[in-house]
């Protein structure tokens, strides 16, 4: 015998509602705290007195972020965000109203009398919704797909762009090495590149390698993320800010223990001062004979096994060039500013500032240390 069919609706349980609500509410917090900005000064003032922290962007925001792009790369990228956030939340929004509606509008209240009821119409097998759910979201993926490739390509460029500087980035565990072939130099952690001294854009680019594990290269008021990848052809990526200031990245890929610790400084600075910068770090060291105990102390130590100073026996290639080591503002590749006491804590014990280098305490007396320091202290 055939049942009978029920024309009783389906009854929707009423805490979906408040899922719903909560699902909701929960998105929106997300959205609003991508784009929230804490002012330099309060973070400034958080920051206990014990613990300072590494260098802020001073161009655009207190801390990383791709919501303030300052290069025409980041711009882009946050075009193509800006797009997809849209269009996935103009359809976030129709899909939850349509469930809220049905939800009140079909959830059973006190005094309803489910006999009298009729079933809703039934719609399965209606070919214009079928045909508009079945095509709309074709189009939609098809849109954000040539959009996205359209940017990726543009953004990952394999030629110099006309004018470009060229740099080699190297990412060592758990530092990061640039190159300049153009000028012939080495430096380290901190990346400077030019704008012009009236504004203009000026680009650069980046050829990325690693030494050891695979590290990706971000900052991200700069570009996007971009791997060096070990024993393959280099990666590339440019650059092209529209402000001077101090800019700060990360590595974006695990590669280690020390990989929190792993910050990239970029200098974006008026063309004037950046050519300043490089007639500096072409001459050789400092010679300083008020500080030539420390230097002797340095150079019979394993410290020239793998640190480079120019115009001294130091030739190592493991670890950061030194030869102007204190034209820098950090130490330890952001682990801590580049000031004397994280220094004599450097030299005495780098455990303690960055937990996981490669860099071990050279068991040198308090003495020592303090003639090393005021050394290192005159590689402007």
């Amino acid at each position: 015998m055939m049942q009978e069919r029920s024309t009783k609706p389906a009854r929707v349980p009423s805490s979906l509602l408040q899922s719903s609500f909560q699902w909701t509410i929960c998105c929106l917090v997300i959205l609003l705290s991508m784009g929230l900005q804490t002012s330099p000064a309060a973070a400034a003032e958080d920051a206990p007195d014990t613990i300072k922290q590494g260098p802020l962007c001073d161009g655009a925001a207190s801390s990383p972020t791709m919501f303030a792009p300052r290069s025409a790369p980041a711009q882009q990228i946050l075009d193509i965000t800006w797009l997809v956030i849209g269009i996935v939340g103009a359809l976030g929004v129709i899909v939850m109203a349509m469930i809220i509606f049905s939800i009140v509008r079909y959830s059973h209240k006190d005094g309803d009398n489910a006999e009298e009821q009729d079933e809703p119409a039934q719609i399965y097998g209606s070919n214009p919704i079928e045909l508009a759910w079945t095509v709309l979201p074709i189009l939609i993926v098809f849109v954000l797909f040539m959009v996205s490739a359209r940017g990726i390509f543009e953004i990952e460029k394999e030629t110099p762009p006309e004018g470009a500087l060229e740099v080699t980035v190297v990412g060592h565990r758990w530092w990061w090495e640039f190159d300049y072939p153009e000028y012939g130099f080495v430096t380290a952690n901190e990346l400077h590149i030019p704008i012009g001294d009236d504004g203009t854009e000026i680009p650069t680019f980046l050829s990325l390698q690693s030494a050891d594990v695979i590290h990706s290269f971000w900052v991200p008021q700069l570009a996007g993320k971009t791997d060096l990848v070990p024993n393959r052809d280099k990666n590339h990526l440019w650059l092209q800010p529209n402000m001077a200031g101090k800019y700060v990245g990360q590595c974006a890929e695990y590669c280690g223990g020390a990989h929190a610790n792993m910050l990239i400084t970029v200098i974006v600075e008026p063309e004037s001062e950046f050519k300043k910068w490089v007639a500096e770090q072409q001459k050789s060291a400092v010679e300083d004979p008020k500080v030539a105990k420390g230097r002797h102390i340095f150079e019979r130590t394993a410290c020239i096994n793998c640190h480079t100073i120019r115009g001294t026996v130091a030739n190592g290639t493991f670890a950061p060039d030194l030869t102007h080591f204190m034209s820098r503002t950090v130490i330890g590749a952001g682990a801590a500013p580049n000031e004397p006491k994280y220094l004599r804590q450097w030299i005495h014990d780098p455990q303690t500032i960055k937990p996981g280098c490669d860099m071990p305490a050279m068991k040198l007396t308090n003495e020592e240390i303090e003639l090393v320091c005021q050394y290192l202290e005159t590689l402007k």
